[in-house]
């Protein structure tokens, strides 16, 4: 693993962006929306290019084949090609990533890893940090809509982590934060709530999933906390049913934006990826 920063050192445990650079397109739109945030919190940047390492042992073997995304035609995987194609991207990471904050007077660095991207991230980020990305990578497979990478940072990350995605907001679609009756009403996802729907001058929709009208006092709670903040929104009970049924729940709402908590019940249940795939649009898991 090498480092290799750019301009000024970004340490730990201050509250950084780490945005996640592998010359994606998606990629490089998540880095707007990761500049964007840094700016608006006065937080530094990091970006992160990871050399993936089992992508780069898999070429040493005859058998092995790339698909081209637009072509669908094979080719050998050769080695040196490879770690050629590596050294342009990290380049093209690094020049990105100087744009991107070179109008936002931000304080940024490039980390350059060889490893697992999981492992890498973990790493590096703090509870204290937001981590972003696209739902998608470079080396994803051909018409998928979230990335391996994706499905494990959003359940092991210690801070939020946006998944970005190409979704173009239309006026009067919102923010909405899902939560468990039993999460409370001063819950990380309801500030990371409120600050999106002010960023992008949005309306904020909370949906407290309940197994009845116990949850109505939760409700209550919730607006007092809205109330405390400065912050409007509409608050409304949706049953505790299926990953699959809250992700249609979900789409009724026509949501621009959506922020939940990795302890929300949905994620436990069978399907509860499948509700991330459906829903295409940019998501904060929060802790």
């Amino acid at each position: 693993m090498t480092e290799q920063p750019e301009s000024v050192p970004v340490e730990s445990g201050s509250g950084r962006v780490l945005v996640l650079l592998d010359g994606s397109r998606l990629s490089l739109a998540a880095l707007e929306a990761a500049a964007d945030i840094a700016a608006l919190r006065g937080h530094d940047i990091l970006g992160v290019f990871v050399e993936e390492v089992n992508l780069l042992r898999s070429s040493g073997f005859d058998f092995a084949r790339e698909i081209g995304a637009s072509s669908g035609a094979t080719r050998p995987l050769d080695s040196a090609m490879l770690e050629m194609r590596m050294r342009s991207l990290a380049e093209q990471a690094r020049r990105s990533l100087q744009r991107a904050v070179a109008s936002r007077g931000l304080r940024q660095a490039l980390k350059l890893c060889r490893g697992s991207v999981i492992e890498e991230v973990l790493g590096l980020a703090g509870p204290d940090d937001l981590v972003v990305m696209g739902r998608v990578g470079w080396s994803a497979a051909p018409g998928s809509r979230l990335g391996s990478t994706a499905r494990g940072l959003i359940r092991q990350a210690p801070g939020d982590v946006l998944l970005w995605a190409e979704l173009q907001r239309r006026p009067g679609y919102g923010v909405v934060v899902l939560l468990n009756d039993d999460q409370g009403a001063n819950h990380r996802a309801l500030v990371v709530g409120i600050e999106q729907a002010r960023r992008h001058h949005q309306p904020l929709t909370v949906l407290v999933r309940s197994h009845g009208e116990d949850g109505q006092e939760v409700v209550r709670a919730i607006e007092e906390q809205l109330i405390a903040r400065g912050a409007g929104a509409r608050v409304r009970l949706i049953p505790r049913a299926s990953a699959a049924e809250v992700a249609r729940l979900l789409r009724r709402e026509r949501p621009a934006e959506l922020v939940v908590s990795r302890q929300c019940s949905v994620f436990d249940e069978q399907g509860a990826d499948q509700l991330l795939v459906e829903l295409n649009l940019p998501v904060t898991v929060t802790p």
